[in-house]
């Protein structure tokens, strides 16, 4: 598992599609979490499941011959699941890449953009970052360095450092 985790606007969505779209291409399965910090609607309008939960439905699967997925309504002050729960409701991969949660204590690759709107460095105060990908110079750094456009590289990181290949000799 590898987290990609940085401030808004830092490139964090862009680094997490483009990393998935190599790591796929290297022939690796790999699932996703995304962490959104607003409500987000994935079934709206006038599709049958969107009124089954206006309706009041707790949870809505809808299956079909490409695809299936289960939308569940927090109710009642019912708490966000945490990350550890999402994790355990996917199905086997070879790596999960986790967006955001931020303060999660995984390994992270922190996402770094001339246009975020925060620059305090994540590294500093996280153990759990183990590399940077940036999209300008970086005087002060510890860990490994990357440009935010090099993702061939940064799926090298990735799979020498939490990848299959890793995880199947320990």
């Amino acid at each position: 598992m590898i987290g990609i985790a940085g401030w808004k606007k830092s490139g964090k969505t862009t680094l997490t599609v483009r990393l998935v779209a190599e790591l796929t291409r290297r022939g690796h399965r790999v699932a996703t979490v995304k962490h959104a910090h607003h409500a987000f609607q994935i079934d709206e309008g006038a599709t049958d499941s969107a009124r089954h939960r206006r309706a009041g439905a707790a949870e809505v699967a809808i299956v079909s011959g490409a695809r299936w997925a289960i939308v569940h309504e927090l109710v009642d002050a019912e708490p966000e699941p945490n990350l550890a729960d999402v994790l355990s409701w996917l199905a086997p991969a070879d790596i999960v890449v986790v967006e955001g949660y931020k303060s999660a204590p995984i390994p992270k690759i922190e996402a770094r953009r001339t246009e975020a709107r925060q620059h305090t460095p994540l590294a500093d105060g996280d153990p759990d970052v183990v590399a940077i990908a940036a999209d300008h110079a970086v005087t002060d750094a510890r860990l490994p360095l990357f440009d935010l456009d090099d993702i061939a590289a940064i799926a090298d990181f990735v799979d020498r450092t939490v990848g299959p290949l890793k995880r199947s000799r320990g």
